[in-house]
């Protein structure tokens, strides 16, 4: 599940609606919602977005939170480390091989930290 799926979720449970209901309002099916939800599609588009966004009425600083989700939520991640130094290099390779074995705590502290040092300023 990405983190804009899980967030689509908390928002159709929170309202009670189902994917059915969901999809029928936004006109997708409700597969395509379903995919979307357990990382099986990719970010949604800006249109999907925005209309997904309609339907659940989400403005100002919430429709900012769905989007920087979104933005975070592509399933099959692409690293170019062309450039940069055999450490980021090694760095991506060692994520990539290990993320699928690290217990949810460790990943919960790796992000942790990778936002903290990506924080402007």
């Amino acid at each position: 599940m990405t983190p804009f799926g899980r967030r689509m979720r908390e928002l159709r449970a929170e309202r009670g609606v189902t994917l059915k209901e969901m999809a029928e309002g936004i006109g997708v099916s409700a597969a395509y919602l379903s995919a979307l939800e357990h990382g099986k599609r990719g970010q949604p588009t800006f249109i999907m977005l925005q209309r997904i966004m309609a339907y659940f009425n989400i403005i100002w600083d919430d429709a900012e939170a769905l989007r920087a989700l979104a933005e975070v939520s592509d399933p099959r991640v692409v690293v170019d480390t062309a450039g940069l130094t055999p450490e980021a290099t090694e760095l991506a390779n060692l994520l990539a091989r290990e993320i699928a074995t690290l217990p949810q705590e460790a990943v919960a502290e790796l992000l942790g930290r990778l936002k903290i040092l990506s924080r402007p300023g």
